[in-house]
């Protein structure tokens, strides 16, 4: 599944053409980051990947002032048909990748207690920063938020909260860790 293929075919096919500038803007508006991989930066890459595959084709070039020429793009009769394959794909495929901290977990019977405790707590920090930028951002809704963007917005408050109630529990069943032959 390309979430960022993904995202720039339904933006184009809600929006109207656009330039990846503006791509760029929405994906950071939208806040992407809560519910996709869609990294701004790969936007425009896979512009041109989707361009050579005739999925989107450039309108017009702009150029505003001193500001680079931008290319607009508009979406094809074939990247309609590759954006509802690629949502089709996202509803139908259950995706829960496995966390490389379980792999850690289980092959640090060298590793001393205190060490591994400060890993986890590190860890447990950051999933707690990042459950208060998603309630910060749960908090300013934005102009033409939706229902779905509700609950998007829930989905990610659950999954953060469940990442954070796990890594409290591996802080206190670290003792048991320790009998099981982590050093002291």
């Amino acid at each position: 599944m390309n979430e960022t293929r993904l995202f720039v075919l339904a933006a184009l096919a809600k929006s109207g053409a656009m330039h990846g500038h503006q791509l760029r803007r929405d994906a950071r508006l939208d806040r992407a980051d809560l519910w996709s991989r869609v990294k701004p930066g790969s936007l425009y890459s896979a512009l041109h990947r989707m361009e050579d595959e005739g999925l989107i084709r450039p309108l017009r070039t702009e150029q505003e002032g001193s500001l680079p020429a931008r290319t607009v793009y508009e979406i094809t009769d074939e990247g309609r048909r590759e954006l509802m394959a690629l949502r089709d794909e996202a509803f139908t495929e259950v995706d829960i990748r496995p966390d490389p901290v379980d792999l850690a977990l289980a092959v640090c019977g060298d590793l001393d207690r205190e060490l591994l405790r400060g890993y986890i707590e590190d860890r447990l920090a950051a999933l707690r920063a990042r459950g208060s930028r998603i309630e910060h951002q749960a908090d300013r809704r934005w102009p033409d938020q939706s229902s779905a963007d509700d609950l998007i917005l829930d989905h990610a408050r659950m999954r953060i909260q469940t990442e954070i109630d796990w890594h409290e529990k591996v802080l206190t069943d670290l003792v048991k860790l320790e009998v099981d032959g982590l050093s002291a």
